[in-house]
């Protein structure tokens, strides 16, 4: 199981739910209620699923494909720690993960 820290983009709200192995952090954030659209609902055709990984979590994931690369190169506020949650997968090696919403984000979906 892992334990993911979604911290809203002002750092006053902290929410920590657990995820198993196989889970997407997409998924996982939409039914906490996080503010991350997903518009191309996991298909990496968008960039409104941008989230910033906490800088020692971010070493321990599998490196973005060039194609996420490219999409995030259209985030907004994206920083050298972006990546998109619907590429990140929970696996039995990641215990936590904590990642921020960034502040540019625009939820149209009312979360």
């Amino acid at each position: 199981m892992t334990r993911v820290r979604f911290i809203s983009a002002d750092g006053q709200t902290v929410r920590e739910v657990i995820g198993a192995p196989g889970d997407n952090l997409l998924t996982l954030a939409q039914n906490d209620g996080q503010p991350l659209e997903g518009t191309c609902e996991g298909q990496m055709a968008c960039s409104t699923c941008h989230v910033i990984v906490d800088a020692d979590d971010f070493a321990r994931l599998p490196p973005a494909s060039e194609m996420e690369e490219d999409m995030l190169d259209l985030a907004a506020g994206a920083t050298r720690n972006s990546r998109l949650s619907c590429q990140i997968w929970l696996d039995e090696t990641l215990e936590s993960l904590s990642v921020r919403v960034p502040g540019e984000v625009r939820n149209m979906q009312g979360r």
